[in-house]
């Protein structure tokens, strides 16, 4: 068991050389998915009673998702 799991290398991408945070490219797929979901809701006609919350909670659950899947 390791104790100073904290301490360990920072999660990153080598691309070309330089180094990305993964939580970059976290954010680039919740996004997407987001905007997914709401052509989604859009096709089925389902409106929000706040969509200027809803849709950037929405982004949020999805990159933190990603993040606890992946990392």
């Amino acid at each position: 068991m390791n104790l100073i799991a904290g301490c360990s290398e920072a999660p990153a991408f080598d691309i070309m050389g330089s180094l990305f945070p993964a939580w970059i490219f976290c954010i680039a797929l919740g996004i997407p998915l987001a905007a997914f979901t709401r052509w989604v809701l859009g096709r089925r006609q389902i409106r929000l009673l706040f969509p200027v919350i809803a849709y950037p909670c929405l982004a949020a659950v999805f990159t933190f998702s990603i993040w606890l899947i992946f990392f």
